[in-house]
């Protein structure tokens, strides 16, 4: 089974930008989109068919927002985390398949001057207890933006960035909480070396050509599932959006 992950930046305008191209191409059997900034009704996907739709769109219009596109029919799907202060920006989706749960997120934004971090800690803190509950029925794959750079190696500048969104060390250790809980970062136990990036800033000119990046995408996966998981590649081949795609195999 195939599963590939994108923060597509505003589903809209990447459908024009190489998004409809990879839809078409890519052969996954589960698509998990972040960042749609649309409503199912503003979007055309007749295009692409074969495929399942489920969406979560942000009250607020035109920001955030996900979306799960499944040729394998799920067996049940949810929609948020069932927590009214967290379930207004349309920041989760789930779907269950016979091995395992797949959960596509798009974690909200610390903000400049990390404005926006205590409610940053506390959405990770209600996620990770939401997995963790999907956890005792099965497996789960999670996906998605998480808006963290765990470790030095998932960036181009640490020492620059430290105290800046996306890689303070309340969030990097937040992060840290996900996999003591028991969750694997896929792509490295298949990748340890440096400059794997899945987000490039568009403030920077060059940066993605000069490959001034963060690693902000992940598959991440129950430790029950290790042995399942076959490969996981970052797609930085693929443009359409700021952020790539993050493809994984599992068996």
């Amino acid at each position: 089974m195939k599963l590939t992950t994108w923060n597509v930046n505003g589903i809209r305008a990447s459908l024009n930008k190489g998004l409809r191209e990879y839809l078409l191409g890519c052969d996954a059997d589960v698509i998990c989109l972040q960042e749609t900034k649309a409503m199912q009704e503003q979007v055309d996907l007749s295009f692409f068919s074969g495929y399942q739709a489920l969406w979560n769109s942000a009250v607020k219009k035109g920001y955030s927002g996900t979306c799960i596109l499944s040729r394998v029919p799920w067996l049940s799907q949810h929609i948020g985390l069932g927590i009214c202060e967290h379930d207004q920006e349309g920041r989760v989706l789930t779907t269950e398949y016979a091995d395992f749960y797949v959960v596509t997120v798009y974690t909200p934004n610390s903000q400049a001057e990390l404005a926006r971090l205590p409610y940053r800690l506390s959405w990770d803190a209600a996620f990770r207890a939401y997995l963790q509950r999907l956890e005792a029925k099965k497996p789960v794959l999670v996906c998605g933006d998480l808006n963290v750079a765990h470790q030095e190696i998932d960036l181009a500048n640490p020492r620059s960035n430290r105290l800046n969104p996306g890689f303070s060390d309340a969030e990097r250790a937040s992060f840290t909480e996900h996999l003591d809980a028991g969750f694997l970062d896929v792509f490295r136990v298949f990748d340890q070396g440096p400059g794997r990036y899945t987000w490039w800033t568009q403030r920077t000119p060059d940066a993605r050509t000069k490959n001034i990046g963060w690693r902000l995408d992940y598959w991440l996966a129950s430790q029950s599932l290790q042995p399942a998981l076959k490969s996981c590649i970052i797609r930085d081949d693929i443009h359409g959006s700021d952020h790539c795609p993050v493809e994984i195999v599992v068996a």
